[in-house]
């Protein structure tokens, strides 16, 4: 049982020392529009940032039915996942948007990390729930 534990808190500060070094949210889209501005064929742009939105989708749906977050957490998670679903649909020009020009790619992605700093504002969830969502985001990469 003493060794179980021990491991268990190994495990929890190995995790959390990487949550710490993987940042937060905006830090993910900030990395992701960097590598966007970095390439420069934009098929590539765009799949970079479609498999950024996924990843944080499957991320916050795998955090949301986890059952381990409040009633306010998942409002909160809602509304993140509804923003990137638009920005998907943005991104991919579905469900009555034109889709991103492959001109205004490095723009999009700007405009996708000014959101998720906007987030902030009006979505409010717990610390433990934000940790919960980068160790998933940590353990998906």
């Amino acid at each position: 049982m003493f060794t179980r534990t021990v491991l268990g808190f190994i495990f929890m500060i190995f995790i959390l020392v990487q949550a710490g070094n993987a940042g937060d949210i905006q830090n993910y889209f900030s990395d992701t529009a960097a590598k966007v501005k970095a390439t420069t064929d934009p098929a590539q742009k765009r799949a970079i940032l479609d498999k950024s939105l996924q990843t944080m989708s499957t991320a916050l749906d795998r955090v949301e039915n986890s059952g381990l977050i409040s009633q306010d957490d998942r409002a909160g998670i809602n509304r993140l996942k509804a923003d990137l679903q638009e920005k998907q649909d943005e991104l991919t020009g579905s469900n009555g948007y034109a889709g991103v020009p492959d001109a205004q790619l490095n723009a999009f992605s700007d405009y996708v990390v000014q959101s998720m700093e906007q987030a902030d504002q009006y979505v409010t969830i717990s610390v433990v729930t934000l940790l919960l969502i980068i160790i998933i985001l940590i353990l998906i990469l």
